[in-house]
């Protein structure tokens, strides 16, 4: 993997950390990520082409400029959170689908806690829209940067209201 750099992006729902090497974009973190990427080799605060890349891309996309990433993404899981994770690449731009229309789009429809617990621990979220899934009922659920932030995105999506007419919450 070499040398991994990160940085601080400031964004509208706070400062994003960013990390990337020649291999690709491995994290983008919230301030207080509920699953940070775990810190193996190699990591300094710095820049990297890709950090650079990123930043345009994420300033584009909160400025309703972009709806689709394209950076070389080099996230570290298994085969199956890798899988669901490629599976939210596919979720269009200003669109929701629950976590078990996710499980089926993954090809493992009885496996939604599973597809769940992989969407969960998206190491790049924003480029691999997680914030797209949603529970059956149109409720917004667990998220890592929380659920005001996971409202703030899809309200600057224009997000298709939900099975109950409106973005909702389970708390």
């Amino acid at each position: 993997m070499g040398t991994v750099y990160t940085s601080s992006v400031e964004s509208p729902v706070g400062p994003l950390l960013v990390a990337a090497s020649d291999a690709g974009i491995h994290a983008i973190e919230f301030h207080a990520p509920r699953h940070a990427v775990p810190r193996t080799g190699d990591w300094h605060e710095g820049t990297h082409p890709l950090i650079e890349a990123a930043r345009g891309q994420l300033a584009e996309y909160f400025a309703r400029r972009r709806r689709v990433f394209d950076l070389r993404l080099a996230p570290a899981g298994t085969s199956f959170q890798r899988h669901v994770w490629e599976t939210l690449a596919t979720i269009p731009y200003g669109q929701t689908i629950s976590y078990t229309e996710l499980a089926i789009r993954v090809g493992r429809p009885s496996a939604t806690r599973a597809v769940g617990a992989a969407n969960g621990r998206n190491p790049l979220p924003l480029v691999l829209p997680c914030h797209r899934v949603i529970g059956a009922n149109g409720s917004l659920t667990g998220f890592g940067g929380g659920l005001p932030t996971k409202r703030f995105l899809l309200e600057l999506e224009g997000a298709q209201r939900t099975l109950l007419g409106k973005l909702t919450d389970d708390g």
